[in-house]
């Protein structure tokens, strides 16, 4: 039986105050980035005071919080929407990698959110880890099934040591590359350059600084995920 407390019309009330002030949020940021984010002035554009807007969130940094795990279950959601299982590793890692951009060229603001110049003196609530990593899990299986060129050694190295480390990450990856420890760090290794990759190339792109040049986008991209397919021998 559904408990009334979360599902009766002041706890759906709660719930839709909060989406209005987050949608609010999302405004300013898209306007002028984190900077401009305000809760007093969220609360003048809803018809709030400020006293009655912290009854929903506690700070900035609470609201912020939100804005953050938002932007990751959506990015995660949008990455999982491309994985194809039946596809080769090649085929599959071009999806990830254009559904991941597909998502951030859309809402840059929101990419910025998580990738951007953190705001000054906010830190990112812990929980927002597992939410980081389920944007990058899809790409483990990816990098799992190939054979890293001797160029990627020094990063293998390092993973391999990581994941000796700490046993949540060693832990993540092989629920995702259950093969063996060879497996496990090559899927980690592929998927930390993939990241890297990823953020080099779309971080520029909403940043506009491929403004005036004469490359797109989408072709950068897919050129460094065909040689990072290459560096992993991905069929």
């Amino acid at each position: 039986m559904a408990d009334s407390r979360t599902t009766g019309p002041r706890a759906r009330y709660r719930e839709q105050t909060r989406a209005e002030i987050k949608d609010a949020a999302l405004r300013q940021l898209a306007e002028g980035g984190t900077a401009a984010l305000a809760l007093v002035k969220i609360a003048k554009e809803l018809g709030m005071s400020g006293p009655a807007l912290y009854r929903y969130f506690a700070s900035r940094d609470d609201l912020l919080g939100a804005l953050v795990s938002d932007a990751y279950e959506d990015a995660a959601a949008a990455v999982a929407a491309a994985e194809d299982p039946r596809g080769g590793p090649r085929a599959r890692l071009h999806a990830l990698a254009t559904a991941y951009r597909g998502w951030a060229v859309a809402q840059p603001h929101r990419y910025l959110l998580i990738q951007g110049t953190p705001t000054p003196g906010y830190t990112a609530p812990p929980e927002t880890l597992a939410s980081a990593r389920a944007v990058l899990t899809p790409f483990l299986p990816v990098f799992a099934a190939g054979t890293p060129a001797p160029a990627t050694a020094p990063v293998l190295a390092q993973m391999r040591a990581w994941l000796a480390a700490d046993t949540a990450v060693a832990a993540w990856v092989a629920a995702s590359a259950p093969d063996g420890p060879e497996a496990v760090a090559t899927a980690l290794t592929g998927t930390v350059l993939a990241w890297s990759t990823l953020h080099g190339t779309i971080g520029l792109e909403v940043s506009g600084h491929f403004s005036g040049m004469g490359h797109t986008g989408d072709t950068l991209l897919a050129t460094q995920v065909e040689l990072l397919a290459e560096a992993f021998s991905l069929k």
